[in-house]
Order: structure tokens, then sequence, then C-alpha cells
């Protein structure tokens, strides 16, 4: 099933996400996500996008082919803890489904050590570098409740503010199906 994204503005964005009991039958829920993340073109998608404040995020970077190594990076997240954020801080333009139409440079960490469990509750702390680490601190602020644009400096903030108020009224266009907060 694919669910529309919530857009910037709707409080389950900026909520500290719950986890998931252990053992918990996901799959039918991680199966709608890599499908919703699919339709709308993403490359990473966390629960709370779709209006489920838990912690799981999916992500697929297999359509990055520049980037080497991420062929194979399909991977599910649950109940993730970020370890570890190290390496030099590099600067890449990132955008978000919930905040359509809006690409910033945002500065983040190199390489992760991440604790997590895959959708059959398999338990891993692996350290992630370059767009793969990328992602899942993209990912990983959703279900922390923080959003790309946090980083930015307050001019750059108040420069896209009229934006934002338009994407939280759903006055924004997408090839996917949004939820807007504020939409009459």
């Amino acid at each position: 099933m694919v669910y529309p994204i919530i857009m910037y503005g709707d409080p389950v964005l900026r909520k500290r996400a719950t986890d998931i009991e252990k053992g918990s039958d996901i799959a039918p829920l991680v199966a709608d996500m890599f499908e919703t993340m699919e339709a709308a073109n993403g490359i990473g998608l966390a629960a709370p996008q779709i209006g489920k404040s838990v912690r799981l995020f999916v992500v697929d970077g297999t359509g990055l082919e520049d980037e080497p190594g991420m062929e194979t990076f399909r991977k599910v997240f649950v109940n993730p803890t970020v370890l570890e954020e190290f390496d030099e801080p590099w600067e890449f333009e990132e955008g978000c489904l919930s905040i359509p139409n809006i690409r910033e440079n945002v500065s983040r960490r190199a390489k992760l050590t991440l604790h997590y469990f895959d959708e059959n509750w398999n338990e891993f702390t692996v350290k992630f570098d370059g767009m793969k680490a990328r992602i899942i601190q993209h990912e990983y602020d959703h279900i922390e409740g923080k959003l790309f644009i946090d980083y930015l400096t307050p001019l750059k903030k108040r420069l896209l503010k009229g934006k934002l108020a338009n994407i939280s009224k759903g006055d924004v266009d997408t090839e996917y199906r949004i939820l807007a907060p504020l939409r009459k």
C-alpha cells in the first residue's frame, strides 16, 4: 500500500519516535514503506513520514550508480541507535520527500557506527561511510524529530519561510500523494 507522504509542519515529524517491540511483525509495514518510497522516487523513508511515530526507516541507494558500493544498499533499520559519528564533516545537497522542491547543502560527518535490527529482528552493529552514512543520518534524524533544514543558518531558514508555509498548506507540486497539516 502506498501511503501519502506527511508534509513539513505536521507534529509527527518533530516528535522523537518510539521503539518497536522486539519480535513484532513489521513485514507489512516495511513492504508498504518500500512501496511508498519507490512511488515517490525516494532513496530513504522514515516511518514518521507516513504518520507512524516508530523507530523504523528504509533505504534504497541502488539507483545511485555513480556512488561506489551503493548497488546493494537496500536495507531496513529497526530501533537504530547511532553509537558514533566520526571523520571529517562534508557538505552535500540534501532534499526530503516531506519538504519537496527544497534542496540545501548540509554538513554531516563522513562515517558512523550504527546499532540496529533488520526486518527479521537480526541484530547488527555496522560502520557506514560516505553516501551510505549520509542517507542513514538523514533518515535517523527523522526518527529523532529532526529535519535537514534544522542544519541551515537562520538566514537560510528565513529565506525559506514562505516556501515552507506553502508546503504545510499543501501548496506544492509533487508527483506523489501528500498529506499537508494545514490543507483546507
